[in-house]
């Protein structure tokens, strides 16, 4: 069976501000009305960033707004949300955040088969000089990608 990936939003500044060194997929428990406003790309991951209390994973700062056709049920946008991720993922991701400065974020939200994922990245955070690194690293190779087409025409 192939698995299906439709992307609903990616968070492009979290490998610009981090350097990201493994990442997870975890799944997230979700309300009804979460689930259909996710479906319309309503939703934004920039701010977001997960912790672990008691055990357990959980993901703050993760906007998903209120769904149009939403009724009084619907959602607390700005709500914590619960991960699922497995015990022994859990316990090696503590053993990480305990050491200097990592920290975990989130990298992209997407459906896989009908249910929500998110891709947490575990980064630390880079240095200003890193980050001007990482711009003209980008540069180069844009100016060098222009290059190669005048010549390949």
């Amino acid at each position: 069976m192939e698995d299906k990936f439709i992307d609903i939003v990616k968070n492009k500044k979290a490998r610009f501000n981090y350097e990201i060194t493994d990442t997870f997929e975890a799944g997230i428990v979700l309300h009804g009305t979460e689930v259909k406003s996710l479906r319309q790309k309503a939703c934004s991951i920039e701010q977001a960033y997960a912790y672990i209390k008691n055990g357990e994973v959980f993901i703050t700062g993760m906007l998903i707004s209120l769904y149009d056709m939403g009724n009084r049920f619907n959602h607390d946008p700005e709500r914590e949300r619960k991960l699922l991720l497995h015990k022994s993922q859990i316990k090696w991701l503590i053993g990480k955040i305990k050491e200097k400065g990592f920290t975990l974020v989130p990298l992209r939200l997407y459906f896989k088969n009908g249910k929500a994922k998110i891709e947490l990245g575990l980064g630390r955070g880079k240095a200003q000089h890193d980050k001007r690194q990482t711009i003209q690293r980008r540069d180069l190779d844009r100016d060098m990608q222009r290059e190669i087409k005048k010549y390949v025409r």
